[in-house]
């Protein structure tokens, strides 16, 4: 058995308090069923501790799925949400892989949270899976290595692409361009032909997928990370 870090927002608005995000549910569920169907031990942790807010666009039809929706409906779960760990409660040694979930809050709270990094450096020096899907990936940006080198630097990854933000219609109102963060910090970032599309990249222990509707694959591919 394996144990998985799952890592999710605190943020439930934009920049305008108008316009509400939270965590894109789905990319946590598809991943969490994959993983518990082979029994690994799981945890969340979130930038601040406590309740995690849903991003209201991925509970509509037909984006809220079965896997979110059973979620959706079970209480002992959703109280999962309520009461998530802060990263000062998170020992880096008990885990085997960290997974980033996306949600476009996390655009403003994972970044920054020294707390994050510190944990997603751990794991990854004593030779863990470092993993995120869609936006989970801004989670990454600020990471460096115990030698100052950012862990990005040179390795090829994969996140929600800004022709993607375009077409979502939510370009004019990102907080940053989260593609070109990354380049600027020397990733090779690598995206799928079509928008939208399933798309994962795996360079060694770093396992990223594209968008929501990459949450499986990306997790299939940390499982098999774990067992090989």
């Amino acid at each position: 058995m394996k144990r998985i870090l799952h890592v999710v927002t605190n943020t439930g608005h934009y920049a305008d308090p108008a316009h509400p995000t939270g965590l894109w549910l789905s990319e946590l569920t598809h991943a969490w069923d994959i993983f518990a169907a082979r029994d690994h031990a799981q945890d969340i942790v979130s930038p601040a501790g406590g309740r995690v807010p849903l991003e209201p666009r991925a509970l509509k039809w037909p984006l809220l799925d079965a896997s979110a929706r059973a979620w959706l409906n079970d209480p002992a779960r959703m109280a999962l949400l309520e009461n998530t760990a802060a990263p000062d409660r998170i020992d880096p040694a008990a885990y085997d892989a960290i997974h980033f979930t996306g949600g476009h809050g996390v655009m403003w709270d994972f970044p920054g949270s020294a707390g994050l990094q510190a944990i997603t450096r751990a794991i990854w020096e004593r030779g863990g899976i470092v993993a995120s899907v869609c936006h989970g990936y801004c989670g990454l940006l600020n990471t460096r290595l115990s030698d100052g080198t950012p862990l990005v630097a040179g390795r090829r990854l994969t996140g929600f692409s800004w022709t993607e933000e375009v077409l979502a219609g939510v370009a004019k109102i990102m907080p940053y361009n989260a593609e070109a963060e990354m380049k600027a910090r020397g990733a090779q970032y690598r995206k799928a032909m079509l928008p939208f599309v399933p798309h994962v990249v795996a360079d060694g222990r770093l396992v990223t997928g594209q968008n929501p509707g990459s949450a499986k694959a990306t997790a299939r591919q940390v499982v098999r990370q774990l067992t090989g």
